[in-house]
């Protein structure tokens, strides 16, 4: 799969980022020292970490070599590392991730692993996409079922995440109290070239790794042409991506 474009995933930082604001908004009355953000990105969730905890050490990681580059250029006063969520060392108060865990499988022993982790009444708090159903991923979807792409099966396998019920009896093993919701924001982007590059920056990543550089702009064209009948366009030119996150925060 090729690497994370980090200019591309900017090119949204603000809708990309707000999530993380208002994840971090409810931890605020909370101490912490030691800090570790999950799938950090270019920095832009580590940032807002370090906004609202100034006064904690905060690290980082993500195991995409061109985002930690990005990241350490964007926040030189925030250290950052390339490390996976599974080898990130113990001895933290807050594991703080922001779109992230979607890529990472096998939540069933990931979470419990995360939560062993932390120092004792530490805090577990994820944000990931719950969006599957919406028409931009649908689209993807049903696009690449068709045989003519020849997929291998392993892009479908990437960004996914289980019921908020299998997330409950996950955390409420290995943690002690547990919060969940969901939140819907709708965001208004730029027509329809922006939903493509939307997607482009992530979901559709798995994808383009698979095609050559051919099949790959008539796999893209095939969606825009789907995405311009599934998406109206506003007055003033813009599209309204609805998009439904999915929030946990867990105390061990």
């Amino acid at each position: 799969m090729p690497d994370w474009n980090a200019e591309l995933y900017l090119k949204f930082e603000e809708q990309r980022t707000k999530p993380a604001l208002d994840l971090a908004a409810k931890l605020r009355e909370y101490n912490f020292k030691k800090i570790a953000d999950i799938g950090c990105g270019p920095g832009n969730s580590t940032a807002v970490l370090k906004s609202v905890f100034p006064h904690a050490y905060i690290l980082g990681i993500d195991n995409s070599e061109s985002m930690i580059q990005k990241a350490k250029r964007i926040h030189p006063g925030i250290d950052f590392r390339l490390c996976s969520a599974e080898s990130l060392d113990s001895g933290f108060d807050l594991l703080f991730s922001n779109a992230c865990l979607q890529w990472v499988p096998n939540h069933k022993e990931l979470i419990p692993g995360l939560i062993g982790k932390l120092n004792g009444g530490g805090v577990l708090a994820v944000q990931m996409p719950a969006n599957a159903d919406e028409a931009l991923y649908k689209i993807i979807q049903e696009t690449a079922a068709n045989p003519k792409w020849a997929f291998s099966g392993a892009p479908e396998q990437q960004n996914k995440i289980l019921s908020p019920a299998e997330y409950y009896g996950i955390l409420s093993a290995c943690a002690g109290s547990v919060e969940m919701w969901e939140t819907i924001y709708y965001h208004a982007l730029p027509g329809h070239g922006a939903l493509l590059d939307w997607a482009r920056s992530t979901r559709l990543r798995p994808y383009l790794g698979e095609l050559s550089a051919a099949k790959a702009a008539a796999f893209e064209a095939e969606i825009a042409a789907k995405l311009e009948k599934a998406y109206p366009l506003m007055k003033n030119g813009d599209v309204i991506l609805r998009f439904k996150r999915f929030f946990f925060i867990a105390h061990k």
